[in-house]
């Protein structure tokens, strides 16, 4: 995917609902991670302004926001939010594409996970969860990839237990010892 970077952007935009996010407790110890944000949309000119606001009130003003252009089609290079703007970079090699960073003069830099608009809610929870396991060590990428691991271990096992609840196993069995038995009348 292809990232399009916008000069300033100057127009307001109406923001989203509130934002889906999800923190490490304040005091914890430290982690790869301080928490977890799942936009409602992959328009960062859209999605920052409410991520900004939830987040200024608790960590003071974010000034920047860096991000992967892996999952972004469109990267502004500023994005108006109340009562200031937020400048938007990008890091194709360097940042995890799953991870979204913050950076406030006051507090220094918050590193969240960025849950795909897409994810089914029970998925979204997990992952929130996950990422805001105190001293957590997995980064962002090693969440998603535990979670579509989860997701493809339980559909197997949801297609094994009904394999075996059409008498899958019972059959196999008892279509081998016919095999057997008729081989060795031969």
């Amino acid at each position: 995917m292809t990232a399009t970077i916008e000069p300033t952007i100057i127009k307001e935009r109406l923001p989203s609902a509130s934002a889906r996010l999800s923190l490490a407790p304040t005091g914890s110890v430290p982690a790869l991670l301080d928490g977890a944000w799942w936009p409602r949309s992959r328009d960062l000119l859209r999605e920052i302004p409410t991520l900004t606001n939830a987040l200024d009130a608790r960590w003071g003003r974010i000034t920047h926001v860096t991000v992967n252009p892996a999952h972004w089609p469109v990267i502004p290079r500023k994005v108006p939010v109340t009562g200031h703007t937020v400048h938007v970079g990008w890091f194709a090699d360097e940042q995890d594409p799953n991870k979204v960073i913050l950076l406030s003069y006051t507090v220094g830099r918050l590193d969240l996970l960025v849950i795909p608009p897409e994810t089914e809610p029970a998925a979204a929870a997990r992952l929130m969860a996950a990422a805001t396991v105190p001293g957590g060590i997995r980064t962002a990428s090693g969440l998603m990839a535990d979670e579509a691991t989860g997701h493809d271990g339980t559909e197997a096992r949801s297609r094994e237990e009904a394999w075996e609840t059409d008498g899958g196993a019972a059959i196999g069995i008892l279509s081998s010892a016919l095999r057997m038995s008729s081989a060795l009348r031969r």
